[in-house]
């Protein structure tokens, strides 16, 4: 049973002050805003700083930031880490940068495989704002953890200058995040989140750079204006990922925890994976996906989540698609829709699909690879979910 629960609304722009320890958990009015899954990048460079502009869903006070060492092989130390509104490009509102600390001190060292949190900042963080998280590390080296396809241009510059508003140091434009992977606020008892697990439609390939079209963006659009506690929206899509195999990147089980289930006031996972697990003759089944499924379900009602399902598009013309991957496809999709597994689902595939050839994508939703969706496509898929099927309960 899914149990309505009272809107929340919020109002929210950026103070310094020191408070929860770096480590914490969060407290129950705490709900990520932002998210970005890692997986592994090339190398750090040491005396290396990162402008990183990212967009907020929910507003909120006291930001926090994660920083990410997931993939290193050794501690990475930063010793300069602010936080500021963007202005344009890397410019930043003048008086917005205020740096961030630790437990209180301005050098943190995130151990090797593990993510640290920032003390808070005494400021309110509104809605659909570009957060620059500008960072530098006098250390790295080894692999470094990020966000390759982040639809969105930072900045990269060599020495520290994360305290500078100006841009003018700024001079390498990179379309990746780096040591960056989520960003909390503050909100109102009962405000929550969901987490898009996916895979490169989710994480928003074929939408336009810079302008926050992903399928998750338009959702967050929606949920702002929805009678729904659910204002967050977290988007754990990786490109190339699957259930349940690791390469490109950790397959969706082993990095369900970190990306999603730890992050604070996620209510909702929002599955929408497999693709990848089906096409270019993998031998993968649909049996294989019901099992890795449900045991997503299962782990994310253990940690207190409910889970909603989506169907996999269509992608006839995609290059590695067969008559067999589509057999798969049609199976599963059976599954989500009928299966019962799911504490809601959301129907992807009829929502994209042709209506002349119902193995294809729509062609005036196509990006143009016959696989992901442009952005009058991702405004579709986000229009087709249920904002109430996110306000869902799994405690009766």
């Amino acid at each position: 049973m899914r149990a309505r629960l009272p809107m929340a609304v919020v109002l929210l722009t950026l103070v310094a002050c020191q408070g929860a320890p770096a480590g914490a958990k969060g407290d129950p009015g705490e709900v990520v805003t932002w998210a970005a899954s890692a997986d592994r990048m090339g190398a750090g460079v040491a005396d290396r700083s990162y402008r990183l502009v990212v967009h907020t869903s929910v507003g909120g006070t006291a930001p926090r930031i994660r920083l990410t060492n997931a993939f290193g092989d050794r501690p990475i130390t930063f010793d300069s880490v602010y936080a500021g509104i963007q202005k344009q490009g890397p410019e930043l509102r003048p008086g917005s940068n205020r740096r961030l600390t630790f437990d209180g001190e301005r050098t943190v060292t995130v151990p090797v495989g593990r993510t640290v949190w920032s003390d808070p900042l005494t400021r309110r963080l509104p809605a659909a704002t570009n957060l620059v998280v500008s960072l530098h590390s006098p250390d790295a080296g080894g692999p470094a953890s990020g966000h390759w396809m982040a639809m969105q241009t930072s900045y990269a510059g060599q020495g520290d200058h994360t305290a500078e508003e100006s841009g003018a140091a700024w001079t390498v434009p990179t379309g990746s995040w780096f040591h960056l992977d989520a960003v909390s606020v503050r909100t109102p008892a009962g405000t929550a989140a969901v987490a898009a697990l996916g895979d490169s439609v989710t994480d928003g390939w074929q939408s336009t750079t810079d302008r926050n079209r992903r399928w998750p963006d338009y959702l967050a659009r929606r949920l702002r204006r929805a009678d729904t506690a659910v204002k967050g929206v977290a988007n754990a899509g990786i490109s190339g990922n699957k259930v349940l195999t690791d390469l490109p990147a950790p397959s969706t089980l082993n990095r369900l925890d970190r990306d999603v289930l730890s992050l604070p006031g996620v209510r909702t996972v929002f599955l929408f994976q497999g693709v990848n697990d089906i096409k270019a003759r993998t031998g993968v089944t649909a049996g294989d996906l019901f099992e890795g499924y449900r045991e997503i379900v299962d782990r994310a009602h253990a940690a207190g989540k409910c889970v909603v399902g989506a169907t996999i598009g269509p992608f006839k013309g995609w290059h590695e698609w067969d008559p067999a991957a589509e057999a798969v496809r049609q199976e599963v999709n059976e599954f989500v829709r009928s299966s019962g597994e799911f504490d809601a689902v959301t129907d992807f595939d009829r929502i994209l699909r042709s209506p002349h050839d119902p193995e294809r994508i729509r062609p005036v939703f196509d990006g143009g690879d016959q696989l992901h969706p442009n952005d009058q496509g991702m405004r579709a898929m986000a229009d087709a979910v249920d904002p109430t099927a996110l306000d869902c309960d799994t405690t009766g």
